[in-house]
C-alpha cells in the first residue's frame, strides 16, 4: 500500500532581512557623506558665538577667501579661483534663477576685515539680499 504524501502549502512570505541590511548600509553611508556636502575651500575660521542658519529650504552658495587674499567660489561641489568681477557675474546669475539662494563668505581669520567687507558688498549688488559669514565655534 503506498503512503500518499500531504501536498505542502506554498508560503507567500518575503524574506526583510536583505532590505534591512540594504538600509543600514544605505543609513551609514549617508551619515558619512552628509557632511562633506557642504564643502568650501580650506580656510581657517574664525570663532564666534553664533545661531546657526537654516538652510533646509536651498543650498548656500558659498564664496570663500583664502589666507592670501584670493577669492574661490564653490558651485555644486567645484572649487575654483575667480577674479571678484566673475564671482559678482556669477552670483548675480544665480540669484536671478534663484533669489531665495542663502549666499555665505567663508573668510579665513588671516584675512582683512576690508577684504571681507568688499566681498560683501560686491555679493550684495550682484543680488543677495543677504550675505552669511560661517564663522567655527569656539574651542573650550
Amino acid at each position: 500500500m503506498k503512503h500518499k504524501k500531504p501536498k505542502r502549502k506554498l508560503v507567500a512570505e518575503i524574506n526583510v532581512v536583505p532590505y534591512i541590511d540594504v538600509t543600514l548600509v544605505l543609513l551609514v553611508v549617508f551619515m558619512i557623506t552628509a557632511p562633506l556636502l557642504m564643502q568650501g575651500v580650506k580656510v581657517e575660521l574664525p570663532d564666534a558665538n553664533s545661531a546657526p542658519m537654516d538652510t533646509k529650504d536651498q543650498e548656500p552658495f558659498i564664496v570663500s577667501i583664502k589666507a592670501d587674499g584670493s577669492y574661490w567660489i564653490d558651485v555644486k561641489g567645484n572649487n575654483s579661483a575667480q577674479p571678484l568681477t566673475e564671482i559678482k557675474n556669477r552670483v548675480g546669475k544665480i540669484l536671478r534663477q534663484k533669489p531665495k539662494t542663502p549666499v555665505l563668505v567663508w573668510g579665513d581669520s588671516a584675512v582683512d576685515y576690508g577684504s571681507v567687507v568688499n566681498l560683501m558688498s560686491e555679493l550684495q549688488l550682484a543680488g543677495a539680499p543677504s550675505v552669511g559669514l560661517v564663522t567655527e565655534p569656539p574651542s573650550k
